[in-house]
């Protein structure tokens, strides 16, 4: 009989387990996608998110078409991104993943803005398109050029932001390359220490990563565009919570 009680009770538990464990896994929502839209909007509304619903937000930055791809694989339950859906697209099938738009389902949840960082030491608070184009392609080389110190200007460019790059080659640069001596850097992360440790330098970022350790440079004009959430079909209840609350209570913690 206590044998019999035993084995009962322990499929009692373990049957309370897995149906625990089943409810844990319910409870999380995965998203993929770009650094800016991560950066501006999705790692800073995460901890309120989560605690408003319960629901665990796993973030797995990687780009723009690396979140396209890998929701088209299931690895993922909606995409994230600062760039175009038809961009996410075409970088998909650069990869040899065919996605057809048809099946997906964009929602704009917030703006990216790509700003220029300096050091805080940087008497520069403006630039116009032709000067931050005429940094950015080298053909400017001192800060004096633009009202600032007699410095030699450093130009830092992310290799892992192809997103952010591109956007600002073709709306600042007019297509032009980028310098052909401008400092390498990784991530958005890695661009802003390179800059804030570095009096001579500018780079760009979203606007979601300022802080005081650098500077923000205004730029004429403005150099924005939306932030959107994709899905195959209809978001599934999670990623709609998701999308309510960005658009909701979300703006609280987010930077514009």
């Amino acid at each position: 009989m206590r044998t019999t009680n035993f084995i009962h009770s322990a499929v009692i538990a373990t049957s309370l387990w897995v149906a625990a464990v089943s409810v844990n896994a319910a409870e999380e929502l995965k998203i993929g996608g770009g650094g800016a839209a991560m950066s501006g909007i999705f790692l800073p509304v995460k901890p309120a998110f989560e605690k408003a619903t319960g629901i665990t937000l796993i973030n797995l930055q990687s780009s723009p078409k690396d979140g396209l791809v890998d929701l088209s694989k299931g690895k993922v339950d909606a995409a994230v991104a600062a760039v175009p859906v038809d961009s996410m697209i075409a970088g998909a099938a650069k990869d040899g993943v065919t996605i057809d738009k048809a099946t997906l389902q964009v929602a704009e949840v917030g703006k990216n803005r790509t700003v220029m960082f300096v050091h805080p030491s940087n008497k520069v608070a403006k630039l116009s398109k032709e000067q931050a184009k005429g940094i950015f392609t080298g053909t400017i080389g001192n800060w004096k050029e633009v009202g600032g110190d007699d410095r030699e200007i450093i130009v830092v460019w992310g290799k892992g932001t192809p997103g952010q790059n591109a956007q600002f080659s073709k709306e600042i640069l007019d297509g032009a390359p980028v310098a052909k001596d401008a400092l390498e850097s990784g991530n958005y992360a890695k661009i802003k220490e390179t800059v804030s440790s570095t009096p001579e330098a500018i780079g760009i970022d979203p606007f979601g990563m300022a802080d005081n350790s650098v500077k923000v440079v205004d730029s004429e004009p403005p150099l924005s565009g939306p932030i959107i959430v994709v899905t195959i079909g209809k978001p599934t209840a999670k990623v709609q919570r998701l999308i309510d609350y960005v658009k909701g209570e979300g703006k609280a913690f987010t930077k514009h």
